[in-house]
């Protein structure tokens, strides 16, 4: 049930229209993926304790929002009372992950967005800025934090909801005229993947070893992936209070259950998958590594940019007819250096779209409970590869090199037709408007060489 939740402020909603929202925290517009109109949450700890705080409460887990190059942190408000219009006090802000927060539902969600609009824009609230000393605390250089995983994830599972994705891979491996399994136009297909290796960007990625086959007419060999790729997806959170078990989710009420989103890079290991997926899908060439990018930015901050679904023919069973428009206009773009290569030599190698999905989030999760699942807040769905109809769409290098048979450009002046050790890849995604975008910050991860095992 939506709780009924009064500040003691005018919305800020209520008063500037998104587009003319202006925060007196300095940035620059055009530059930041943190205008004052996104607001994500991340978890962060400080490189150097809070002054005046000593010993591991200096050095806890904290929650924060980004609003251009800083940092909000949410615990300092928390123990200066600011958010005491709350339920609890807000106490579920002063905690080291954002469960708390997601369990709240989508009224709390969107009261606490509100108070911190106010907090932050030009001609709001004046506790924080017109407070020397709060503000010189609450207000964190990003440069002076680490970030880590947002949530304690319960449960993963990966989704494979971009037609054209799956239409490509059907054609490498089973031709034109068997591209798509029969299935996969009437329901959303999925995996469940492995939450313990959900790790957050610029956390490196060893190179996995496992069984392959690289002569289908001989017994298979141990030794380290030969064909490792990466994947462009998005994540969602989900939050709210679930299903209970043995109650499947509605449309409406998948809607009142998806909290933000991230941007998300399924490490694949192709060689190993292509051994072992048969007869019952990924395992562990899936499980080695996922990254998601470090903010969380919400459904709130993303519905200005909803565009109608794709076209779903045949139409869906009747528990996932959708009628909104629920998919995103969000920029996906992939960036890769090689290993010595340097920073401003890293190059674009797919530019795609969330609004290439063919099965919507609400979807997803809505399919995910129809039998009874029970879902958490935490529990964290990916996509799948989302890749467009253009081959600079495509949204992995397995689509990009078509199977190894292309080179493909990336920084440096090398190419590539998998990814080798050293390299950095950098997912990034931002839906643009007029005069701002609502960005998600960088989702990068290095491989390292594999281990030598047994």
């Amino acid at each position: 049930m939506a709780q009924d939740i009064s500040l003691d402020v005018a919305p800020p909603s209520a008063v500037v229209p998104a587009s003319s929202l202006k925060s007196w925290v300095a940035y620059d517009a055009a530059q930041t993926d943190f205008p004052i109109q996104n607001l994500p949450y991340g978890c962060f700890t400080r490189v150097q304790p809070e002054a005046g705080v000593d010993g591991a409460e200096g050095e806890r887990k904290r929650l924060g929002v980004a609003i251009g190059d800083q940092v909000l942190d949410l615990s300092v408000l928390y123990r200066a009372g600011v958010f005491s219009s709350l339920p609890d006090g807000g106490a579920f802000l002063d905690e080291p992950a954002l469960n708390g927060l997601m369990s709240k539902g989508r009224a709390v969600w969107v009261a606490v967005r509100e108070l911190l609009t106010d907090l932050l824009r030009e001609g709001g609230s004046a506790k924080l800025r017109d407070d020397a000393a709060l503000r010189a605390r609450a207000l964190v250089p990003q440069s002076q934090v680490r970030m880590h995983v947002p949530a304690r994830i319960g449960d993963y599972t990966d989704f494979y909801s971009s037609k054209y994705h799956a239409y490509n891979v059907g054609v490498m491996f089973r031709g034109k005229a068997n591209a798509l399994q029969p299935n996969w136009s009437w329901l959303p297909v999925g995996y469940h993947g492995r939450s313990s290796s959900i790790v957050v960007s610029g956390t490196p990625v060893t190179r996995p070893n496992g069984q392959l086959q690289p002569d289908e007419t001989k017994p298979p060999v141990f030794g380290a992936c030969k064909l490792l790729d990466f994947e462009l997806e998005m994540g969602a959170f989900v939050g709210g209070t679930g299903n209970a078990l043995g109650q499947p989710m509605t449309l409406a009420q998948a809607e009142e259950s998806l909290f933000g989103l991230v941007v998300l890079n399924d490490w694949s290991a192709r060689d190993v998958q292509k051994w072992e997926y048969v007869p019952l899908g990924p395992f562990t060439a899936k499980n080695f590594a996922t990254t998601i990018s470090p903010w969380v930015v919400t459904l709130e901050a993303l519905r200005p940019f909803a565009v109608p679904n794709q076209a779903q023919i045949p139409p869906p069973l009747p528990y996932l007819a959708e009628e909104k428009a629920v998919t995103y206009d969000i920029h996906l773009d992939v960036l890769v250096a090689p290993k010595g290569a340097a920073p401003s030599e890293e190059q674009v190698v797919s530019r795609s779209n969330a609004k290439y999905l063919y099965w919507t989030l609400k979807q997803q999760l809505v399919h995910h409970s129809v039998t009874g699942c029970n879902m958490v807040a935490g529990d964290l769905l990916g996509t799948g590869t989302i890749s467009g109809p253009k081959s600079e769409e495509y949204g992995s290098m397995l689509e990009l090199s078509w199977r190894g048979s292309k080179e493909v450009p990336v920084g440096g002046g090398v190419t590539r037709k998998f990814l080798q050790d050293g390299d950095t890849v950098n997912l990034r995604g931002y839906a643009q408007a007029e005069n701002f975008r609502v960005g998600f910050g960088d989702c990068a991860g290095t491989i390292l060489p594999a281990i030598k095992y047994p």
